[in-house]
């Protein structure tokens, strides 16, 4: 039933109407730019069909868990801006996954545990974290804020948060390191030009970084399907900002300036794990690999000195594996057993996703998306709220089971639904 003046009148139920008026909508030549974005993500894998899900918040402080910064972010972006950051690749069979996953492990609470102090402290690779929360590399956040990277920095200061710099950030490795008054780790995406790598990685170094984030998980490409959607809705003239010519990629891009970097540079099929040999070889800085999702890789990461591994599938961005990162935690765990810590990210979205995961044996817990959605509707006031809550999440939920410190989580805390 629907109301109308305040009267009840005959018709479809809620959810139908709204259906049928959205693909009203969508067939219409009138669609405005802000519209097209929010139709097309409707289907999001992270809403549910409450119709209060449509509620936008004014401020942080609203927001009851990080999807309110979601429904702000995909109403304000740009319709291509908001697709680069919601997609995955193919049919976003990942992309679900990595979601779907977490419905798979439930938690076991432990009773009469004095958890009256609460401590989320921890250390990784000899740096004393505030949280095992972790900042993951995402790029051109200017797309998402004009002042992207430095107000996710200083938002990771104000917390006490770790942040990686994406190998594509839209601001400087030092100007980062300035805005959060520490060193940030420096993700590094490999080029087929070792000496594009070689200067990229110095430039790094010599700015503070202690550690490099090998990712490769993208050594040849990935299908995204959902983004040329939203590329193909957006009415917008995007040449202005993004170039016409081929490599205009690397113009907005300020580790690229000055080492000739190509696109062409950025396919490397041909990469063996002797690269991660090379790599350590060419550095004083810590390298972790990024996007490992098997034993056997993991074990290589081991073999060949990494100083940690970080199981990732890019958000669900990487390849159709169908396979949530989460479920892939497990067996890289048991394979590195205990040498080198553990890292993992990919849909990450609440504290008991991330309670989960150092169940799982994970060190720290990487979010993406999260804080994205709360640099795109609030800035910097935005990342510092996702940062807050997730931490006062994780806080409640380790006293919920009886964890006062990281330490004292482990398998006792979680358990596997049968047939899983």
């Amino acid at each position: 039933m629907l109301m109308r003046n305040s009267k009840m009148l005959p018709g479809p139920a809620p959810a139908i109407a709204r259906r049928k008026f959205l693909n009203f909508l969508a067939a219409s030549p009138l669609l405005a730019t802000t519209t097209t974005s929010r139709l097309l993500a409707s289907e999001s894998p992270d809403d549910d069909s409450s119709l209060l899900r449509d509620y936008l918040i004014k401020s942080p402080e609203e927001a009851l868990d990080v999807f309110d910064f979601h429904r702000v972010a995909r109403h304000i972006l740009p319709t291509a801006h908001y697709g680069y950051l919601a997609t995955g690749t193919d049919g976003n069979e990942t992309l679900r996954a990595n979601r779907r996953a977490f419905e798979h492990v439930y938690l076991r609470a432990m009773r009469m545990i004095d958890t009256s102090r609460v401590e989320l402290a921890t250390r990784l690779l000899g740096t004393e974290l505030n949280s095992p929360i972790v900042l993951a590399p995402v790029s051109s956040q200017r797309a998402f804020h004009a002042d992207g990277d430095l107000a996710t920095a200083r938002a990771a200061r104000v917390n006490g948060n770790l942040q990686i710099l994406s190998n594509l950030a839209t601001h400087s490795i030092e100007s980062v390191i300035e805005a959060r008054g520490a060193p940030v780790w420096a993700q590094l995406y490999p080029t087929s030009n070792w000496s594009v790598t070689e200067k990229m990685v110095h430039r790094a170094e010599q700015a503070g970084a202690g550690v490099v984030v090998l990712t490769v998980d993208l050594n040849s490409g990935s299908n995204r399907v959902m983004l040329g959607q939203y590329v193909r809705a957006d009415e917008r003239t995007c040449s202005a900002c993004h170039g016409t010519h081929e490599d205009a990629l690397f113009d907005r891009k300020p580790m690229y300036e000055g080492t000739g970097a190509t696109l062409a540079t950025l396919e490397t099929p041909g990469m063996t794990w002797e690269f991660l040999g090379r790599l350590k070889d060419a550095t004083r800085m810590k390298v972790v690999v990024k996007g490992i999702v098997t034993a056997e890789d993991a074990a290589s990461c081991v073999q060949y000195g990494a100083d940690a591994v970080y199981v990732s599938n890019h958000g669900g961005r990487a390849e159709a594996s169908g396979w949530g990162s989460l479920e892939s935690l497990p067996q890289v765990v048991a394979a590195v057993n205990g040498k080198i810590p553990v890292l993992v990210d990919s849909g990450f979205r609440r504290g008991t996703d991330i309670f989960k995961a150092l169940a799982l044996g994970a060190d720290a817990v990487c979010i993406g998306r999260t804080y994205i959605w709360g640099l795109a509707a609030f800035g910097q006031a935005g990342v510092e709220k996702v940062l807050q809550m997730l931490n006062a999440e994780l806080a409640m939920v380790m006293g919920q089971m009886g964890a006062a410190s990281i330490p004292d989580i482990g398998s006792q805390h979680i358990g596997l639904r049968s047939g899983n």
